[in-house]
């Protein structure tokens, strides 16, 4: 696996292991042309939960992100994250003003409300601009929207944001957060991804 586009072009991103499932290069492409026709990925904050392999996080951090905040609970393929993150920091083409951190976290607990002795608090209450969700295709989506639920209600996601959830075609669709709208579906092969932004509430007229 490699990265496709952008500054750091042609990186290597080591190959999935035993329980990751990363996002195909077809549909990676896909999800990308779509963020850069919306101008959704120049200087953006990103948060990638459910990392697994990085392929997406490090993609937009090469295609013009400012930052990155990788979430993945294994302690293993964290770890890997971590080493392909350090190699980033050296490529000739980073900028010291972008930022990448790995979190070694659940995703359901790092959205969850603050509690004492939280050990990224200083992670989990960044505003994100684009929060990537490629759960296992074995999480429920209750659970998912669980999740979303969490970054609607914390403000974890800036206004005019994006969470984009890759499912499977065989899994039931998912409901929007409170306050929130699927804008597109969009299906590749055996994956479904959902764009999903906050609605915007016109102003109150004068009477």
């Amino acid at each position: 696996m490699h990265i496709i586009a952008g500054r750091f072009k042609g990186f290597p991103i080591p190959a999935a292991l035993k329980g990751t499932r990363p996002t195909t290069d077809r549909t990676k492409e896909a999800i990308f042309s779509h963020l850069e026709s919306e101008d959704l990925l120049s200087g953006t904050r990103v948060l990638d939960l459910f990392a697994g392999t990085g392929a997406l996080g490090f993609e937009a951090l090469s295609r013009g992100a400012q930052s990155l905040v990788a979430v993945e609970s294994s302690g293993r393929v964290a770890g890997l994250l971590s080493r392909s993150a350090a190699g980033l920091r050296h490529h000739p083409a980073w900028d010291s003003g972008m930022d990448i951190r790995v979190s070694r976290n659940r995703a359901e607990r790092f959205v969850r409300p603050l509690s004492s002795g939280h050990e990224d608090v200083g992670l989990s209450e960044v505003c994100f601009d684009l929060v990537f969700m490629d759960p296992p295709y074995d999480l429920s989506t209750e659970d998912c929207q669980s999740i979303m639920t969490g970054l609607a209600a914390r403000k974890m996601v800036d206004d005019g944001g994006m969470i984009i959830l890759e499912r499977s075609t065989r899994t039931p669709p998912p409901t929007a957060p409170e306050g929130w709208a699927i804008d597109q579906a969009r299906t590749y092969g055996e994956t479904a991804v959902y764009y999903l932004t906050a609605r915007r509430l016109s102003p109150q007229s004068d009477s």
